[in-house]
């Protein structure tokens, strides 16, 4: 059992947990409106923070990794305090702050809350920037969704303009829905629609063979 961290020796031991090869605590845990403000980024539940974050890793981000060479996160764990308080300053009009609710964030980017149905879950906020360079140069965002819905077990996605950045969630129940602020906007796809199963190939030619870890090589 791991205790709510009350010292910096306790909290550089929780950063110090590996949740897979590639992938230490510490990255997640790093916040702009946290260390703006001073508010603490540490979460109330650490077991269930790090139970999530391996999923997460382990299972999403490790093949990732392993395909495509670095993985960027920007913005991944919020405690319930960061949340509420970017979630405000949003709702006031301000500039810079982008996070739902509370409710709507346990289980998402806070990975230490269950959701509604005692469900969890993690989000990270990721930039691949093997996919940013060629975003840049004009390729279609839903190539990499496209990808990822075909080779890895997702729960959500959601990509954004700068860099073709994305929240990828990882979830005890996977909703499989995909959606964007690029053009075109809104929901590409989720169960039910026509376009959900199959094979999507011809959406990411030329990307690489997607390379899995092995159970071994997954587990930190």
């Amino acid at each position: 059992m791991i205790r709510k961290p009350a010292t910096v020796a306790a909290l550089d031991e929780l950063g110090r947990v590996r949740l897979s090869p590639s992938f230490f605590m510490r990255e997640f845990l790093l916040s702009e409106v946290a260390n703006l403000h001073g508010i603490p980024n540490i979460p109330d539940d650490p077991d269930l923070a790090v139970a999530v974050g391996r999923r997460l890793c382990q299972d999403l981000l490790e093949p990732l990794h392993a395909t495509f060479g670095k993985v960027v996160v920007r913005s991944a764990y919020r405690s319930a305090a960061v949340n509420r308080f970017c979630n405000e300053q949003q709702r006031a009009g301000r500039k810079g702050y982008s996070c739902a609710s509370n409710a709507a964030s346990r289980a998402g980017h806070i990975w230490d809350r269950r959701d509604a149905q005692g469900l969890s879950g993690a989000t990270a906020c990721i930039v691949i920037p093997w996919f940013a360079d060629r975003f840049e140069a004009g390729a279609d965002w839903r190539s990499l969704a496209w990808w990822v819905h075909d080779h890895l077990p997702y729960s959500r996605m959601q990509f954004f303009p700068r860099m073709a950045a994305f929240n990828l969630s990882w979830h005890e129940r996977p909703a499989r829905r995909i959606d964007s602020y690029i053009a075109p906007r809104g929901c590409l796809t989720k169960p039910g629609m026509a376009n959900h199963a199959g094979s999507h190939a011809e959406c990411y030619r030329g990307f690489p063979a997607p390379v899995m870890p092995s159970e071994q090589e997954r587990s930190p």
